[in-house]
C-alpha cells in the first residue's frame, strides 16, 4: 500500500510540474501573443465643413447661425470676434432677473436710474413700478432706465448686478463674454490694471440666447415676455399710465419667429439676436455691428438670410448606428472555461437601456464618423461591468455621442497558488485516491 501510495504521490508531483511549466509557458506565450494595447475600427470619415466665408455676403461685421439644441455653429462670419453688442445685452439681463428676483416685487427708481439716456421709459426718482412690468419694458422697448432699475433692485447695484451676468456668461462657457452694463451702453471699466469693454461674440451671445430660450428653469417667461407684440401698465400707485411695443420685426414678419432683441450704441452698430423654429429645428442667429445709420434695416435682410440657410440646409436624421464589438484579451487571467492553454477572452457590450437614437441636425453633405475605441487586452483580475472603451460618434472632428463599453464578464488572476489548488482538487477527486490515503 506503501508503495501504490508512493507512485500515487510522484504521479501527483509530475504532474504538478508539467502543469506548472505549462502555466509558465502559456503566461509568457500570452504576453507574446499580443504587442497592442488597443483596437480602433473606424468608417471612413467624409467630413464635409460648414464654410467659413461669407457666401451670404452678409452686412454684418460677425455673424452666428447656431443650432440651439447643441450650440452647434452651422454658420459663421467672425463669430469669434469680441465686439460690443448693445442693448442685445438685455437678453441676459431679463433672465438673471427672472431667475434672482419675483416678478410681483415692487421696484423704486434711483436718482442713478432716472439719469439713464434715451431709450428710457422716463422714470423719476422715488417711482415705483413691478418688476414684471419692467422686464417688458426692458424687452420690448429697449428702456435704458428700466434695464437699471431692474438692476439695482436684484443685484443691490449696477457692479453687482454685473456680477452676477458675468458669472452667468462664465457658466455657460462664454470665455469671450464680459458685461459692465446692464443695458448695453458702450463701457469700459479698470480692473486690475487691465482695461475691460463691455463686449461678447457673436457666438457667445447666440449661445446665451440658447440657454435664455431652452435650458434656463425660466425659459418660459422669457418666451412670454419677448414674444408679446404690445403691452400696457401703469406704476404701482397708478397714476403713470405705459404702453409698450416689440421693436423685434420679425415676429409678425417671418414664420416661425418666436424670441429676440435688437440694439444700437454708436461703438457697437446695429445688432440682433433671435430664435426661430421650423419642423422641430430651432435656429438661433447673433448680429453684431450690422451697419450704422442710415442702414437701420440691414439686420433683417442679414437675418432672414441666416434664418433662410439654416432651414434650406439642415435637417434632423437619425445616425444611430449598431456596431459589432470585439473580444477583449485578459492576460494572467484563471480560465472561464477550458485550458490553461487557451487565451482568456471576455466579449464587452454597451448599456443595455441606451437609446438607440441620435437625432442630430446636418447639412446633406454632412456624415458622421463611428469609431470603436476597445482595449485590445487587460490584465487580470477584471470585473464584470468594468469599463473597456467606447462607441464615439464625431461630427467634423467633435465627438457629438459616446456610449461605454463594459466587460460582461469577470476574472481572477492567475497564480500559483491557484495552480496548487486546482492540482490537488484534480487529484483528490481521482476515484479511490481517499481509501488509498486513508489505509496508509
Amino acid at each position: 500500500m506503501r508503495h501504490a501510495k508512493g507512485r500515487l504521490l510522484a504521479a501527483a508531483g509530475t504532474a504538478a510540474f508539467i502543469f506548472f511549466a505549462a502555466v509558465a509557458g502559456t503566461l509568457a506565450e500570452k504576453e507574446t501573443i499580443i504587442n497592442h494595447t488597443s483596437v480602433t475600427s473606424e468608417k471612413a470619415d467624409q467630413k464635409s465643413p460648414i464654410e467659413i466665408t461669407d457666401e451670404l455676403n452678409l452686412h454684418a461685421q460677425s455673424a452666428v447661425l447656431m443650432d440651439a439644441s447643441s450650440n452647434r455653429v452651422l454658420y459663421g462670419k467672425n463669430e469669434d470676434l469680441v465686439r460690443p453688442m448693445a442693448s442685445t445685452t438685455k437678453i441676459m439681463t431679463c433672465i438673471i432677473a427672472l431667475e434672482n428676483g419675483n416678478l410681483s416685487d415692487p421696484v423704486t427708481a434711483t436718482q442713478n436710474a432716472a439719469n439713464q439716456p434715451k431709450v428710457h421709459l422716463g422714470v423719476y426718482k422715488g417711482e415705483t413700478i413691478y418688476l414684471k412690468d419692467l422686464l417688458y419694458s426692458l424687452m420690448l422697448e429697449s428702456h435704458n432706465d428700466a434695464a437699471m432699475m431692474i438692476a439695482e433692485h436684484v443685484g443691490g447695484s449696477r457692479e453687482g448686478f454685473a456680477k452676477l451676468m458675468n458669472q452667468k456668461a462664465k457658466e455657460l462657457g462664454c470665455t469671450n463674454t464680459y458685461f459692465i452694463t446692464p443695458n448695453g451702453l458702450d463701457a469700459k471699466e479698470e480692473i486690475g490694471g487691465e482695461i475691460k469693454e463691455h463686449a461678447t461674440t457673436a457666438s457667445d451671445l447666440a449661445r446665451i440666447m440658447n440657454y435664455c430660450i431652452g435650458a434656463s428653469q425660466k425659459s418660459r417667461e422669457f418666451l412670454e415676455i419677448t414674444g408679446t407684440q404690445n403691452y400696457s401698465f401703469t406704476d404701482v400707485n397708478g397714476k403713470r399710465s405705459y404702453h409698450c411695443t416689440n421693436h423685434n420685426a420679425l415676429l409678425t414678419s417671418m414664420s416661425g419667429a418666436f424670441s429676440g432683441k435688437t440694439g444700437f450704441t454708436g461703438g457697437a452698430g446695429y445688432s440682433y439676436v433671435g430664435a426661430v423654429k421650423s419642423d422641430g429645428r430651432i435656429f438661433t442667429i447673433a448680429l453684431l455691428g450690422c451697419g450704422w445709420p442710415p442702414h437701420k434695416t440691414y439686420k433683417w435682410s442679414d437675418a432672414r438670410k441666416l434664418f433662410q440657410y439654416g432651414m434650406d440646409r439642415f435637417h434632423y436624421r437619425d445616425v444611430y448606428q449598431e456596431v459589432q464589438l470585439p473580444q477583449v484579451l485578459i492576460t494572467d487571467a484563471v480560465p472561464l472555461s477550458g485550458g490553461l492553454d487557451q487565451p482568456v477572452m471576455i466579449s464587452c457590450s454597451m448599456a443595455e437601456d441606451r437609446k438607440k437614437s441620435i437625432k442630430l441636425l446636418l447639412a446633406d453633405d454632412e456624415n458622421v464618423t463611428v469609431k470603436t475605441s476597445i482595449a485590445k487586452e487587460l490584465k487580470a483580475p477584471v470585473k464584470k461591468g468594468q469599463a473597456a472603451g467606447a462607441v464615439t460618434y464625431k461630427l467634423n472632428g467633435e465627438t457629438v455621442k459616446e456610449f461605454p463599453v463594459y466587460l460582461t464578464e469577470g476574472t481572477k488572476r492567475l497564480t500559483v497558488l491557484w495552480c496548487l489548488k486546482n492540482i490537488l482538487s484534480h487529484y483528490l477527486s481521482m476515484p479511490g485516491i481517499m481509501e488509498i490515503l486513508a489505509s496508509s
